[in-house]
């Protein structure tokens, strides 16, 4: 707002979903490989880690989901940046840890990832691997200069994705996972809840032919509708109550 910078670039599931007054998404450039990633120097896969592996992530919908379908492992969180996570599974302090496909990617480091862990194992978040580009709302000559940039396809899956985040009122500290997927003409939408401990989740799903911003935050719109009909309400709500409890 003080005009130092003409415009900032964003990694779009870090991206409230309500912006300030007076600032615009201008364009979503095409989205990198969406789906999160297993390093590890140990093991190829979750599937082949034996009972008591420890696991580390930062994300709360990475855990629930890896609670969920690998009861077995000992998930931990991870703190810090990209390079203080890498070097704590480097020195044993983790046998594997999960991170974003499309960071490790940008920054080079695509040799790191094991193995891409499929959505149905670990549905990405809203936005997940999409660049955003944000400009003052007031800027009109920049958006049409940067609109060359805005990548259609992209745009609509994110805008379905969130759509579901901003009807739930999602945010990191929520295990709200979703993730759209291009199929011919049509936009096929999964979506979750769960808390953190893997113990209660609702899913939702739907597809329909998206030609604009309105149909696919109508599609999102549906499926958070469908998962408030599920008792998502009833998961954000014990999520709210643990948060406020604070730690033992």
């Amino acid at each position: 707002s003080e005009g130092r910078a003409d415009l900032a670039v964003h990694s779009l599931k870090d991206v409230p979903m309500e912006l300030p007054e007076g600032f615009t998404l201008t364009a979503v450039m095409e989205r990198e490989d969406p789906r999160d990633a297993l390093v590890s120097a140990q093991f190829a896969s979750l599937e082949e880690m034996p009972a008591g592996t420890v696991v580390g992530t930062s994300s709360l919908r990475r855990e629930a989901a890896l609670r969920s379908r690998f009861p077995h492992l000992v998930i931990k969180p991870l703190r810090g940046n990209l390079d203080t996570r890498l070097g704590k599974l480097d020195r044993g302090e983790y046998g594997a840890i999960i991170l974003a496909a499309a960071g490790l990617k940008r920054l080079g480091l695509g040799d790191r990832i094991r193995a891409l862990i499929a959505p149905e194992s670990s549905l990405p978040a809203a936005g997940q691997g999409a660049l955003g580009i944000e400009i003052r709302a007031d800027r009109s000559e920049l958006a049409e200069w940067l609109a060359p940039l805005n990548h259609l396809p992209t745009l609509l899956a994110v805008s379905a994705e969130r759509a579901v985040s901003r009807r739930l009122g999602g945010s990191c500290q929520v295990p709200l996972a979703a993730h759209a997927r291009w199929r011919d003409a049509s936009l096929q939408l999964d979506a979750f809840v769960a808390l953190p401990d893997g113990s209660r989740q609702v899913r939702a799903h739907a597809t329909g032919p998206v030609a604009t911003v309105a149909d696919a935050e109508a599609i999102g719109t549906a499926v958070a509708g469908d998962l408030l009909a599920q008792g998502a309400d009833g998961v954000l709500a014990a999520l709210s109550t643990d948060s406020a409890a604070g730690p033992a």
